[in-house]
């Protein structure tokens, strides 16, 4: 089974940056499609950004493309999220998802391991 634990959240400014990191143990990284999901306060959770097996292809929510980049080192066992021009709105705490169904890429089920999640706060 895989484990994930995410990092690099924290408190930013509104325009600012974060990278976030996951990073996976256990089964053949390689082997799964990766993605980052936002639990805003008091929200469901929603996708963010998920990224093929290779990272060949890439798949974003509408609020986050053009600001936030998801990529993957297969050779590090790691996913990361760039997120760039940061708004209050993108607050919350951001879970990284490991599955095989590209189809159903944007919803929770199609994941079968979570991380804990890291928290980001983007203050005014």
């Amino acid at each position: 089974q895989v484990q994930l634990v995410e990092s690099g959240g924290g408190l930013v400014q509104a325009g600012g940056s974060l990278r976030l990191s996951c990073t996976a143990s256990g089964r053949s990284f390689s082997n799964f499609i990766m993605a980052w999901f936002l639990q805003a306060p008091g929200k469901e959770r929603e996708f963010v950004a998920a990224n093929s097996y290779s990272g060949t292809s890439t798949y974003y929510a509408e609020f986050v493309k053009g600001r936030f980049t998801i990529s993957r080192d297969n050779a590090k066992n790691t996913v990361y999220l760039q997120m760039n021009s940061l708004k209050l709105e993108d607050t919350g705490v951001y879970y990284c998802a490991a599955g095989s169904n590209w189809h159903d890429k944007v919803l929770t089920t199609a994941y079968d391991v979570w991380g804990k999640g890291t928290l980001v706060t983007v203050s005014s």
